[in-house]
C-alpha cells in the first residue's frame, strides 16, 4: 500500500511530509515580523483571511539562514489542528511510495534530529527527508 507524501526543497535536500497533513501550498505571502518570537518563528501571514503561523524549519534542522534576497514558498500544513506555514525553497512534487521505500534515521545522528526527521524513503534518483511537522514547527 502506497502513502503521498508533498515534497519541497530546503537548502538543496529533498525533505517531504505527508499529503493528509497539507492544507495548501503557496507562493511567498508577506510576512509579519513578531517581536520576541522565538527563534525559527519567521512572523505571521495572512492566508485567505486566516492570520497563520509562519515558521522557518532552518532552525530545527541546523541549517544556516536563508539568504535575505530568498523569496520562500509556504506549505500550510495541519498541527495540533492548527494551520501553520512552512517556508521552504522550492516545492516538489507528490510522490507515492511504499513501506519496502522506507529507511529509520540512524541512531548516529542523534535524538534531537531524529525526532524532526525520523526517516528517509527511497526514490528512483534521490533520498526524501522525512519531515516530522510537529517537531519541526516547536520551539
Amino acid at each position: 500500500m502506497s502513502e503521498q507524501y508533498v515534497t519541497f526543497v530546503i537548502d538543496g535536500e529533498l525533505y517531504g511530509v505527508p499529503a493528509h497533513d497539507v492544507r495548501e501550498v503557496l507562493r511567498s505571502q508577506p510576512l509579519t515580523r513578531v517581536p520576541l518570537a522565538p527563534e525559527g518563528v519567521a512572523g505571521l501571514v495572512n492566508v485567505r483571511g486566516e492570520v497563520v503561523l509562519a515558521v522557518d524549519p532552518r532552525h530545527r534542522l541546523d541549517l544556516p539562514p536563508a539568504d535575505a534576497d530568498r523569496v520562500p514558498m509556504m506549505v500550510v500544513v495541519h498541527v495540533a489542528g492548527e494551520p501553520v506555514s512552512l517556508l521552504v525553497d522550492e516545492i516538489g512534487d507528490v510522490v507515492a511510495v511504499t513501506p519496502e521505500q522506507y529507511v529509520a534515521t540512524p541512531e548516529s545522528l542523534g535524538a534531537e534530529l531524529r525526532r524532526v526527521l525520523p526517516g528517509t524513503y527511497t526514490l528512483a534518483d534521490r533520498l526524501m527527508l522525512v519531515l516530522a511537522v510537529d517537531e519541526a514547527v516547536a520551539a
